[in-house]
């Protein structure tokens, strides 16, 4: 049987046992045996731990803590994806597959929301019809962009590119991934309990009132965020402490910074997230009134703690991303990487930051207008740093030797929109203007400018470059070219036209408009349909790459990083021996250079 069949009947048995416990405990105390809301909750956290126990959490791990002999999962082929495997490149390719998948559905669930905005009026969806998809389609894209690029690239690539043979804490390791199937499954059995319609920022007092699909929002944020903090403490302890002999801090690969710095504060604020949650399901099935205001709560508060981590949650989406492009544009460039140490110096000024800016979020939310011209100021500092990072990437390629393959492409189009998503984050900067702009389709402009236009594309970058050492595969050049320029062309005539949107008054989160911006909002909606199309390419691409794709080179790409200096895909401990690192990982064409190692 596959750990994850056993893990699914454990997950069943324990939620039975827990939902009946609860009945019974209620029933003892003198209220109604059956409430849904904390009958669900105390069943689920049984049936949560069924599933960590049946999927491997008991073979693997605590039988060895009582004293009895552990079953590590060492199936081969398909199967050891579908148990507790603690390879780190098993791993990110789980992470990548599920990820991938949620973001595709995201985007079906985008078409849905674009075909209603086709026209004026109501056509296929009401506006609580809209706004549950919108929310369901939002917190996916969140979860995709925060966790991708680190689940995927940096379980994979951060221990080859520093010489590790895996993570510090594999099981560990392991188990931040197996954490993530429940929360997906919360999201998606969510609308057979109406669904939430709060946007994924779930807001109370709405939060607190509405369908009991906000209950399982709730519990879904909370799994998602245990998973975060597992991850990143490994994170962290692997590039800290085993990192390969030689490989110094001044020598370490720009993706590696940009995950130890998401790392530092994914680890740093997204407790406060799970507070802001927890605090939310008590007020919902406990009775409490921290949010409630009819019994003394301040909902403000809740803004307050949810976009302390939340601010910071968009770098975690961004900067991994940021490293892969600089990653890609100096490899492609054939140049070393433009002040390295200013980038880095960047990343962490970003990273300090970070937790300076939350308020913007609320400039018209009432809050105190003692807060609001420094959280301006910390607001436009903030694009000092990013701008190192810039300067960085243009000093690159600048009379570079440029070779523009799918990956290099794919970083050249990440710097363009973050740059476009940049501006237009200026002026939501801006306390007067975004009083103006706030809650209209300018700020979803600039958020997918940001985190799609920035985050995907850098997340694409990264499948396109690292794809032949994850399969043993090359796929096809000119198939990945296309889907560049059809999705980087139609995105941009998607979401730049909704900025002009924005500014003419077509207010966000609402399924409906004035009857005189129908032809733009029809504009936009084909161009979302053309873009929503351009990933089939990139599917296909992908799927027959894998199947019968050409067999990889060990080094495709000629790149100095020492993911590359071995095998595509790499053996199980990565290395025949630990690597001796000996120069710079950037350093083509400097005169007498050696090579990044000696393996």
């Amino acid at each position: 049987m596959l750990p994850v069949v056993r893990g699914i009947i454990w997950a069943v048995v324990a939620f039975i046992i827990g939902a009946v416990l609860t009945m019974l405990v209620r029933v003892a105390v003198g209220l109604p045996a059956w409430a849904f809301g904390p009958v669900f909750t105390v069943g689920y956290f049984f049936g949560f731990t069924g599933w960590l126990l049946g999927v491997g959490v008991w073979d693997t791990w605590l039988r060895e803590y009582l004293g009895m002999e552990p079953r590590p999962y060492k199936a081969e082929g398909w199967r050891r994806y579908f148990g507790f495997n603690t390879d780190h490149k098993v791993i990110g390719i789980q992470y990548g597959v599920t990820f991938v998948m949620i973001f595709l559905l995201a985007g079906l669930l985008a078409m849905v929301m674009r075909f209603e905005l086709m026209r004026p009026g109501r056509d296929i969806l009401d506006f609580g019809e809209y706004n549950r998809i919108m929310s369901l389609h939002g917190f996916m894209m969140i979860l995709v962009a925060v966790t991708a690029v680190p689940g995927m690239f940096g379980n994979y690539f951060v221990p080859l590119m520093i010489g590790a043979e895996d993570m510090s804490f594999p099981r560990m390791n392991a188990l931040s991934y197996w954490i993530w199937p429940p929360a997906a499954f919360l999201l998606l059995l969510s609308p057979f309990f109406g669904g939430w319609d709060t946007g994924w920022t779930g807001y109370p007092p709405l939060a607190i009132t509405n369908e009991d699909g906000q209950l399982l929002y709730n519990l879904a944020f909370f799994t998602g965020g245990l998973s975060s903090i597992v991850g990143s403490v490994n994170f962290l302890t692997t590039i800290i402490t085993m990192r390969a002999p030689g490989m110094t801090w001044g020598r370490v690969p720009i993706f590696v910074w940009s995950m130890f710095l998401t790392s530092i504060m994914t680890l740093t604020a997204t407790q406060f997230v799970g507070v802001a949650m927890l605090m939310n399901l008590l007020d919902r099935i406990a009775g409490t009134a921290f949010f409630n205001p009819v019994q003394g709560g301040v909902p403000l508060a809740y803004q307050h703690i949810f976009w302390f981590y939340s601010h910071p949650a968009v770098y975690v989406m961004i900067l991994p991303s940021l490293g892969i492009m600089l990653e890609v544009l100096a490899h492609f460039s054939r140049k070393p990487l433009f002040a390295y140490r200013w980038a880095v110096a960047g990343m962490a000024g970003v990273t300090a930051l970070s937790f300076t800016v939350w308020a913007h979020h609320m400039f018209t939310s009432g809050m105190s207008g003692a807060l609001h011209v420094p959280f301006m100021a910390t607001t436009e500092a903030i694009s000092v740093p990013t701008g190192l990072i810039f300067l960085s990437a243009l000093g690159t390629i600048w009379q570079g030797k440029m070779r523009f393959k799918t990956p290099m492409l794919f970083a050249l189009g990440m710097l363009f929109n973050f740059l476009i998503g940049g501006l237009t984050g200026v002026f939501n900067s801006d306390l007067p203007v975004d009083m103006h702009l706030h809650d209209t389709f300018w700020v979803v402009s600039h958020f997918h400018y940001t985190i799609m236009g920035g985050g995907i594309f850098g997340l694409f970058a990264g499948i396109y470059y690292w794809f032949p050492k994850m399969t043993g595969r090359m796929y096809d050049e000119r198939l990945g070219r296309l889907h560049f320029w059809l999705m980087f062309i139609f995105f941009n005539l998607t979401f730049l036209p909704m900025a002009w949107l924005g500014i003419n008054g077509m207010n966000r989160r609402i399924g409906d408009y004035p009857p005189q911006l129908g032809p733009v909002n029809g504009f936009v909606s084909m161009m979302a349909f053309l873009l929503g199309a351009s990933f089939l390419i990139f599917i296909y691409n992908m799927v027959m790459a894998w199947v019968r794709g050409r067999v990889a080179e060990a080094n495709p790409w000629g790149v100095r990083t020492l993911e590359w200096a071995t095998s595509s895909p790499p053996p199980e401990h990565n290395f025949p021996h630990v690597p001796e690192v000996v120069a710079g990982p950037y350093d083509y064409g400097v005169p007498g250079g050696a090579a990044h190692a000696r393996v």
